[in-house]
């Protein structure tokens, strides 16, 4: 097996979930990842890439990945048995602090010489309480950390320190922390490269299928994503990703794109080994019209026949819906409105109507959408118990005007915003102002959090108009009513939806019974408790609170051009 110069590990959420006893609920409902978190940033494969073009071999394990498909697989005898220049971990999403921590320390007790690097917006934003952890060396700052790394690893490669390379958080020699400026802000993202080729030839070189899969079921479902951009114009309150965040944390005051001609060649080289849906991150109107037109026009050429669904931030005229028809043949557009209440949603920072929401969802279908996906929140400003039941209540008369001239194109979600509000988001920097009330602010506070036996607990703030109880029986009395809503009108089946009806009772009589362990005074009948829960919950498995393949866009029998794929990975370059 081949040595690499930087291992990047991917953690799970919490480091030993198949030991511990807990519930971790509808918190991932809405992405491809089970609640351990398995998928990793894109930002690895970017990196790997970008390294390896400048000399630097690069290896990817999935640690969460392994830990989830092999019930004995061991991680710290894995670990043992590396011998990189440098360990990478990452913390870009606040949900793996416990597991990126314990990784970190795991690396130290067998390789206390070898450097541990922290990455990601999470890791950035909390950079100076990282580098006290004694298991962290240094932390790259900010959202393309491409350039910075690969100084890094050169100046680890010569026993140097860090000084002078940009957006390095690290302690010197005598313990000091030092704070390197963030100076390498990328204008463009036409530097890196998307090419999922480079995935494929280094699992078969470092014979680790599993470590370099993106999410459990990958190859069931290979949906893949690429990126037009990084950074944000817009202040959502919640948003951890936004244009004040970027400003603040990452010293970008501007979205760093990438040109609309190879963006579109992404999509077109994947299309050619990859016969799976394709999600193109974030709205591409962000960039402009001239943007969006050039991007959809090289689309168009590519002749995709993959399912490519869009984001869309806000309603989009019917002039630009055409656009899109016309250079995709299986378009599916995603638009969060976030709640049917028009007063919650400009809280939240979207000021739309619904009547605009819905000629959007009209002129799609009337186009030959193939499916428009609504995402609705749960725990937002202003937002009542009353309110998310009236959302669902939305839900329903959409798929009542829409479902019998388009059966099965709408499908609306809804879920807690969980687990975490985002560091750096407008409402987590001054939650007083927007309503809410924090019981977590640190990386410790937060890693601590994720140990707790529920996802009540697990959740780090509650609102002026809900509390933690209130957020908890709304998500699952919504979740009751919609999967009943969604049965009727033929989106599921009956017989999945009895099986989600019969999860969400289990769901809520867990919490109940959780509630009443942690009250108990009694240690040791509080640990007896806690164990006959656990047998409750390993029989449970599945704790989601809807049905996690309905997120699923069609995928041909056939999933990967296979001699195109075997020709990839033995080609040299």
């Amino acid at each position: 097996m081949p040595h690499a110069d930087l291992i990047l590990l991917h953690p799970p959420s919490v480091y030993d979930f198949r030991k511990r006893t807990a519930l971790y609920g509808p918190i991932s409902d809405v992405v491809p990842s089970t609640p351990i978190y398995e998928m990793y940033p894109i930002g690895f494969m970017t990196i790997a890439e970008y390294l390896e073009r400048h000399g630097h071999s690069v290896r990817i394990i999935n640690v969460a990945m392994r830990m989830l498909k092999r019930r004995r697989f061991r991680a710290e005898r894995l670990i043992e048995s590396l011998r990189p220049l440098a360990f990478g971990i990452d913390l870009h999403w606040l949900a793996h602090a416990q597991g990126s921590l314990e990784i970190a320390g795991i690396v130290k007790k067998y390789h206390p010489h070898i450097p541990v690097i922290f990455g990601g917006l999470s890791a950035s934003y909390y950079h100076e309480e990282l580098i006290r952890y004694p298991q962290v060396d240094y932390v790259v700052r900010g959202d393309c950390a491409e350039e910075p790394l690969r100084q890094l690893i050169e100046k680890i490669k010569r026993g140097e320190p860090p000084e002078g390379v940009p957006n390095v958080t690290w302690r010197n020699r005598s313990g000091g922390v030092q704070v390197n400026e963030i100076t390498h802000i990328s204008p463009h993202l036409n530097n890196i490269s998307f090419d999922y080729r480079r995935l494929m030839k280094s699992s078969v070189r470092y014979r680790d299928l599993i470590g370099y899969s993106p999410f459990l079921g990958w190859f069931n479902y290979p949906i893949v994503a690429v990126i037009p951009w990084k950074g944000c114009v817009h202040n959502c309150v919640l948003c951890g990703g936004s244009a004040r965040f970027y400003r603040r944390i990452c010293g970008k005051h501007r979205p760093s794109y990438r040109s609309p001609q190879q963006l579109a060649d992404d999509i077109g080289l994947i299309s050619k080994y990859i016969k799976a849906p394709i999600i193109i991150l974030n709205d591409i109107r962000q960039a402009g019209c001239e943007y969006a037109e050039k991007l959809l026009k090289g689309i168009e050429e590519k002749r995709v026949n993959n399912h490519i669904a869009m984001e869309l931030f806000y309603p989009a005229s019917r002039k630009f819906l055409e656009s899109v028809a016309r250079s995709i043949p299986n378009f599916n557009i995603q638009i969060s409105p976030e709640s049917h209440d028009e007063e919650v949603r400009r809280a939240f920072g979207r000021a739309y109507d619904n009547r605009s929401l819905e000629q959007t969802v009209e002129s799609a279908l009337e186009l030959g959408c193939r499916r428009v996906d609504l995402f609705f929140m749960i725990g937002l400003p202003k937002q009542t118990f009353g309110s998310v039941q009236e959302t669902v209540m939305y839900c329903e008369g959409l798929l009542e005007k829409y479902s019998g001239k388009y059966p099965g194109r709408i499908h609306p979600y809804i879920s807690p915003l969980s687990p975490f509000l985002d560091p750096g988001s407008l409402a987590f920097e001054d939650p007083q102002r927007y309503g809410y009330r924090l019981f977590y602010k640190t990386v410790e506070e937060h890693r601590k959090a994720l140990l707790q036996p529920s996802w009540k607990y697990i959740l780090n703030y509650e609102t002026e108009w809900m509390s933690r109880d209130e957020i908890v029986a709304a998500t699952y009395e919504a979740a009751h009513e919609l999967n009943r809503v969604k049965a009727r009108y033929g989106l599921i089946s009956q017989k999945e939806a009895n099986k989600i009806e019969k999860r969400i009772r289990e769901g809520r009589d867990l919490i109940r019974r959780i509630d009443e362990a942690v009250a108990l005074k009694d240690e040791k009948q509080r640990e007896i408790e806690m164990a006959e829960l656990k047998t409750r919950l390993n029989r449970l498995e599945n704790t989601s609170i809807g049905k996690k393949n309905e997120l699923q866009w069609p995928v041909r029998l056939i999933r990967f051009n296979l001699p195109g794929v075997v020709r990839a990975v033995m080609t040299k370059n």
